[in-house]
């Protein structure tokens, strides 16, 4: 079983950017597809981003289309998510999640493992 610990999280101002990043240990992420999900105060789990195990392809929520970019380095076993311009919305704990397989899905109950979480805030 693969163990996630994500890294990278802390406070910006709106505007600025983060870089989480996700490393893996106990078995290589190349077998997984891998996303990012986020839990703000009172609401649910969503999805942020995904990309597949080979990496060709990636998906992401409408809220940070544009802003947000996931990446992978299976050599390194870590997946990253840039995030940029970033908004008090985007306030939220953040957490990494591997699924084995190759197809990136939205729905929280379909991945098998889950980092602890990192925090990210944004004062406006």
């Amino acid at each position: 079983q693969v163990q996630l610990v994500e890294s990278g999280g802390g406070a910006v101002q709106a505007g600025g950017s983060l870089r989480l990043s996700c490393a893996a240990s106990g078995r290589t992420l190349s077998s997984y597809a891998m996303g990012w999900f986020r839990s703000a105060p009172g609401k649910e789990r969503e999805f942020v981003a995904g990309i597949r195990r080979s990496g060709r392809s990636t998906a992401y929520a409408e809220s940070v289309k544009g802003r947000f970019t996931i990446s992978r380095d299976n050599a390194k076993n870590t997946v990253y998510l840039q995030m940029n311009s970033l908004k008090p919305e985007d306030t939220a704990v953040y957490y990494c999640a591997a699924r084995l397989g190759e197809v990136v899905v939205s729905t929280i109950t379909s991945w098998d493992v889950w980092g602890q979480g990192t925090q990210v805030t944004v004062s406006s």
